[in-house]
């Protein structure tokens, strides 16, 4: 089949490459020529496992492709992904700007039928104004699609190749045959393709990463509540998850969630319910207390050194807002980071993929270092705000030479409590009990 993808960021780049991957002709449009340059010269643009591998193969097989010329894109095309930026507004709205400015160019472009899909996450109602800004400008017959993503970074290529379920809001019978051949190759383990119209498409997104946030939000208040009581959060987590109706998935407690999803998908799915006469209170709970479940970590060191941190060194394992990703969009380590600065701080710090995003951000007011031991010099902590692999199984006696004082701040959870206690380290964790290291 012959696709364009519009909008090269991580939700496009990962669509179009793994539909190229099933033999179809993909075409992938952006404004940004520098970008595409790049892409055109086999540049990846983010870091995603196994993306590059996949994106190589279908380049050199010729069926991915990219340009600045949408036109040219829509003309070779059956089927067009407005795969866009969909960034909050001050009041937690999403901005839809870019896509419908798309959706009016296309309306001036288009002269046969094509399947307009919509992949960015959008707020209900959002086909429909894509429907009418292309309307405005053509007769020519097209249908809007909702197609909204569920990609997790980290895994992105795996959740495309293999979905749990794949969704599209349409009530046209000719754009539903041509997206169940699209995405057929995907489902052939039996896996569904949950055809519903288009609103429901279009909430579904929201809903499901709402309700994700919000698991990850009680376990961090049962986490807190654990801590006050003396209880472990690692053993209520496993006596919840066992309960076939709960399941063990999103209840790791730690220092918040982040990322592009969720912040603002729970903050557009606020606000649209605002904008319906509708009072979400559940969603108001969720984004206060995760915005204070950030920097959490902050009071538990502050209290460790007597609220003076003036001076001291910290080092930071970990700054992309979860492993196996460079994206560090409303990462929790950009609020410890800007607080610890805030307290007269000097902070080291490393990350395996995100440095580079964290210096457009920091410059030189935090030392980005090539080693996650070399960030340890000399430092009177260190705070994990990332649990990557890499931090999971480190040499702690290498870190105690380095470190000035054997002194964790663990904001996911990544170390057993008896071990670090047998080592000697001051250990604070997430929902658990304050470890000393005194015999």
């Amino acid at each position: 089949m012959k696709v364009a993808i519009v909008g090269t960021g991580y939700v496009g780049l990962v669509t179009g490459t793994c539909l190229a991957d099933t033999g179809n002709d993909v075409i992938c449009v952006d404004i940004d020529k520098g970008k595409v340059e790049k892409l055109n010269n086999n540049i990846m643009p983010i870091y995603e496992p196994d993306l590059e591998t996949v994106f190589e193969r279908n380049v050199k097989a010729g069926r991915l492709k990219f340009t600045t010329d949408l036109k040219e894109a829509a003309d070779k095309s059956e089927i067009i992904f407005l795969a866009l930026p969909t960034p909050p507004g001050e009041d937690g709205s999403a901005d839809l700007s870019y896509i419908l400015g798309v959706a009016d160019d296309l309306g001036k472009i288009i002269t046969e039928y094509k399947v307009i899909v919509n992949k960015s996450t959008v707020p209900v109602g959002t086909a429909e104004k894509v429907n009418a800004a292309i309307s405005k400008n053509t007769t020519t017959e097209f249908d809007v699609v909702s197609n909204p993503e569920f990609l997790r970074e980290g895994l992105a290529v795996d959740d495309f190749m293999k979905p749990d379920r794949i969704v599209i809001g349409t009530k046209s019978e000719k754009a539903r045959k041509i997206m169940e051949e699209l995405f057929s190759p995907f489902v052939r383990q039996g896996n569904p393709i949950v055809f519903m119209d288009e609103r429901s498409s279009e909430l579904t997104k929201y809903a499901a990463n709402s309700y994700l946030a919000t698991r990850i939000t009680f376990m961090n208040e049962i986490a807190n509540i654990c801590e006050l009581i003396g209880a472990n959060v690692d053993m209520v987590r496993i006596g919840m998850g066992s309960d076939s109706r709960i399941g063990k998935r999103f209840l790791f407690p730690g220092i918040g969630y982040g990322g592009s999803c969720f912040p603002k998908d729970v903050s557009a799915l606020h606000k649209s319910a605002i904008e319906y006469g509708y009072d979400f209170k559940i969603l108001d709970s969720v984004m206060s207390i995760n915005e204070t479940q950030k920097t959490i970590i902050i009071g538990k060191i502050k209290e460790y050194f007597k609220n003076d941190l003036k001076g001291k060194k910290i080092a930071i394992w970990g700054l992309a807002f979860k492993p196996d990703t460079d994206d560090i969009r409303e990462a929790p380590s950009l609020y410890i980071i800007k607080k610890l600065l805030e307290e007269g701080v000097t902070i080291s710090a490393f990350d395996p993929e995100a440095m580079e995003n964290v210096e457009k951000i920091f410059g030189n007011k935090i030392e980005l270092v090539k080693d996650h031991y070399e960030a340890l010099k000399d430092a009177d902590a260190l705070v994990i705000a990332t649990e990557w692999l890499l931090f999971r199984t480190p040499d702690f006696k290498k870190m105690a030479k380095n470190l000035k004082a054997k002194v964790i701040f663990d904001g996911r959870n990544l170390y057993d409590l008896n071990q670090m206690n047998e080592l000697g380290y001051y250990y604070r964790s997430i929902g658990r009990k304050e470890v000393t290291g005194k015999k």
